[in-house]
């Protein structure tokens, strides 16, 4: 995995000193230094830039005043304009870089001397909120693995006695969402986890390297290491007790996984660590029991192709491809984990299958559901942005319009009998006054960015409105002012104009300059026109400018408020978010279930499997149109016929007919609809 360099000792002019100084608080990440309205990177991180972000390298004078004569004046650098952060922000992420980004922390107008720099953040592929970097469908994971401290030695196994004895705590976070959950297992299943998960990014005690890295299988996730004492459960305890504003974690379920609170402790203080400040996105943690899944080894699920064809590496004929007919992101990434675990527990299979079946047995809801589910936004990143101050009056905007939709959802499944999807949205949470709250304090249509105001509702708040109302009178007087100049000097063409630089101006061309007033006061000269000020002018545009200042300023505090009430029922979004992603999945399942002729399966706590007419769910959907797969049966039984021998010559479906079954069996468990005329399984 990609490394940035450390880089050289303090030296050179003062503004290279500081650069160096916050560089060598972060050897190990890419420094995004600010100067202005650019982030530049310097000596082998900008050759590092240059190469991943494809942006010029060029250099920068490095001799101060107190360097010897001969010393390398110039140091290699590379930039971009700051605007454009997150898109290289994403490249540099992608490509297995940690960065860290040093602002300017003091405004350059009122600096004395050099301006104050510091590094505000720093963004990891297991931490990143950017949208670019984020996949709109799958989770980003940060994971924390910590190994029973019995395994002694830093290059030697444990003898097979000690092996078997060992667990290890596992613990996952998705920054983006919020979602947050531990686990103990034993080590040989570290591997299986990985890919289930996919983490982004790998937390790994120092002491612990070498005995765990193996032990994850082949994975492409950055690999972080953290001083040990992190994990020591008292420390981990605190971690989380003061993040979540508890005085114990024994509402959470948790406080018997000793090694997984070790895991998510770490995970909570790499997070404040590279990001301060609030996280209320952040608001529950949860333990996932080994039993209550069905394991799934990567052998089983790269030969099953459940996400990725063997043929072409991609997503073409792969069994997510068929099933996946969902409308929102963050049910897409639901059913990801769904697949990736299906559930072992028969009551809880029953109850999704139910779910499904109610929404193929009635059209009419399956459909109205699909067109209220399009018009949803993702929840729970919106949430997350806002929770991190990254968050735009339209995510904000689209929230509320996302709560709406849920009330939609279960106005439209209430009207049915439909018990199944019923108490699922009896999970759902009233949030129709914060709804309410934010219709009255955003405009309809807001604007992406902030810098520019104007996305607070008139009416909403009174001191607002009369500032608004006051640059608005400005400006008309302005406006007016024009006319009366006109009449006044007898100048047809005079115009008020307005520029960064001076403000309002009055504009006279050279042909009229006999008739400039007395009182005008010259600013500019153009080539065929000079540019004036009056003192009563200059009165104005005070009032207008101030005005303007002071309404840009309050927009931003009242927006900053009431993003604060908003994630006073943070936890309250996010569970109705994960509903309306089951939701959404029921929906999906009992849309492929109609087209594709699935039939629900029936579940028996023997170990039997019986399938009538079962077909390949993803062989079918790829034959030539006209082409029909032909069904199979199987009977298994304790009782009669554990094992069979499945015998034929080269390409005659031995291996189609294998996968086949396997896919029904996961298809089952995780809550769906099977490509079958009847199945009985175990």
């Amino acid at each position: 995995m990609a490394k940035a360099t450390t880089s050289k000792p303090p030296r050179g002019t003062p503004l290279m000193r500081q650069y160096w100084e916050a560089k060598k608080a972060h050897p190990d990440a890419i420094m995004l230094f600010r100067m202005g309205d650019f982030y530049e990177t310097f000596d082998e991180d900008a050759k590092i830039a240059s190469e991943v972000l494809g942006i010029a390298l060029t250099k920068r004078s490095n001799q101060g005043r107190s360097d010897r004569p001969g010393a390398a004046s110039y140091v290699p650098l590379a930039g971009f304009p700051h605007h454009a952060l997150e898109a290289y922000l994403h490249k540099l992420l992608s490509a297995g870089y940690k960065v860290a980004i040093c602002e300017q922390v003091e405004d350059p107008k009122l600096a004395k001397g050099l301006v104050k720099r510091k590094v505000v953040e720093v963004v990891t592929p297991g931490t990143a909120m950017a949208e670019k970097f984020l996949e709109r469908g799958e989770n980003n994971f940060l994971a924390c693995v910590y190994l029973q401290g019995d395994w002694a030695g830093p290059s030697t196994s444990p003898p097979t006695s000690l092996r078997a004895r060992l667990r290890a705590g596992l613990a996952l976070l998705d920054n983006s969402t919020g979602e947050f959950f531990l686990e103990e297992l034993a080590p040989g299943q570290l591997a299986e986890r990985m890919l289930r998960y996919r983490p982004a990014e790998i937390l790994l005690a120092e002491g612990q390297l070498a005995e765990v890295k193996p032990l994850l299988g082949q994975t492409e996730a950055l690999i972080t290491p953290y001083q040990d004492w992190i994990t020591e459960i008292e420390n981990a305890t605190h971690e989380l007790t003061e993040h979540f504003g508890t005085t114990s974690l024994k509402g959470f379920g948790v406080e018997e996984y000793s090694l997984g609170i070790s895991a998510a402790g770490a995970i909570i203080h790499y997070l404040y660590q590279n990001s301060p400040g609030p996280k209320p996105h952040i608001s529950s943690l949860r333990a996932v029991q080994d039993e209550q899944y069905l394991g799934l080894d990567s052998c089983t699920v790269r030969n099953m192709e459940l996400f990725q064809s063997l043929a072409t590496q991609g997503t073409h004929g792969t069994l997510i491809s068929v099933i996946d007919r969902t409308c929102t992101a963050p049910g897409s990434r639901l059913l990801k984990q769904w697949l990736r675990a299906p559930l072992q527990d028969r009551k809880a299979i029953e109850e999704r299958l139910s779910r499904v079946e109610e929404l193929v047995q009635d059209g009419q809801l399956r459909e109205d559901l699909h067109d209220l589910l399009r018009g949803s936004s993702d929840l729970e990143r919106i949430l997350g942005r806002i929770a991190t101050g990254r968050a735009t009056p339209r995510d904000v905007a689209n929230l509320a319009a996302s709560l709406e939709i849920i009330n939609g959802v279960r106005q439209w499944v209430r009207e049915r009998k439909s018990p199944a999807l019923n108490r699922l949205v009896d999970r759902l949470h009233d949030t129709s006054e914060l709804t309410q709250l934010i219709r009255r304090a955003l405009v309809e249509d807001p604007p992406i960015s902030i810098t520019k105001g104007g996305y607070i509702r008139e009416t909403y708040h009174a001191e607002l409105d009369e500032l608004r109302q006051l640059a608005r009178s400005g400006k008309s007087w302005i406006a007016g002012l024009q006319e009366k100049e006109r009449q006044r000097t007898g100048i047809p063409s005079l115009k008020i104009g307005y520029n960064n630089v001076f403000g309002y101006y009055l504009e006279v061309t050279k042909t009229h300059q006999d008739k400039v007033p007395e009182d005008y006061i010259r600013k500019q000269t153009l080539v065929n026109a000079e540019r004036y000020v009056t003192p009563e002018l200059k009165e104005y545009e005070e009032k207008v400018l101030a005005a303007e200042e002071k309404i840009e300023a309050l927009e931003r505090e009242l927006f900053e408020n009431l993003q604060k009430q908003v994630l006073t029922q943070a936890r309250e979004v996010q569970e109705n978010a994960r509903v309306l992603a089951m939701v959404d999945i029921a929906a999906g399942l009992a849309d492929v279930a109609v087209r594709n002729n699935y039939t629900r399966p029936a579940l028996e706590e023997e170990p039997i499997l019986s399938l009538k007419e079962s077909r390949h769910p993803v062989v079918e959907t790829l034959l030539p149109l006209g082409e029909r797969f032909t069904p199979n049966d199987l009977e298994m039984d304790p009782g009669k016929s554990q094992i069979h021998i499945i015998t034929g010559p080269n390409m005659s479906g031995k291996s189609t007919f294998l996968r086949q079954v396997g896919l029904v069996v996961v298809l089952a468990q995780m809550g769906s609809f099977v490509p079958a005329e009847k199945a009985l399984i175990g």
